[in-house]
């Protein structure tokens, strides 16, 4: 069951200007800052709030580490905006299997490894109105081994 909404992912060109604007214009302080060499990309994470699962709700800044990443040509064919939405769950291999079941297609077998430990997975834009939706679940919050 998804509980919230975990991030909105922002593609941009430079992040350290992009976590500039958002310290600046709103107050909001990086969290957590990673490269993920297998996405291609160098994130910024910026807290926006507690939630009442136990989680929290975050901007993802993304800055392409490579034109071939899916970031990079995301950014080269729409420029800078909101890359995508995601959604906080406990179990994101059962809600995937569910959603799945529902027509949407999920873009990976098995979910993969996301910022800051989470398991991730992305479902179809086309079949989600034209927003690529993430689901995560964070590290030490999922309900199912694996």
């Amino acid at each position: 069951m998804l509980t919230r909404i975990d991030h909105i992912g922002i593609a941009c060109f430079d992040l350290d200007t992009t976590v500039e604007f958002y310290r600046a214009t709103y107050g909001f302080e990086v969290f957590h800052e990673e490269v993920n060499e297998e996405q291609g990309v160098r994130e910024a994470m910026l807290k926006i709030n507690e939630t009442s699962d136990g989680g929290a709700s975050y901007l993802q800044l993304l800055e392409p580490t490579r034109e071939d990443s899916a970031v990079g040509k995301w950014l080269a064919k729409n420029g800078e905006g909101v890359h995508h939405i995601a959604f906080g769950t406990a179990d994101v291999d059962g809600d995937a299997v569910a959603i799945r079941e529902k027509g949407v297609r999920v873009l990976y077998d098995e979910p993969r490894v996301g910022s800051m430990g989470s398991r991730i997975t992305f479902l179809h834009p086309k079949d989600c109105h034209g927003v690529l939706t993430e689901l995560v679940t964070s590290a030490g919050t999922s309900s199912v081994e694996h």
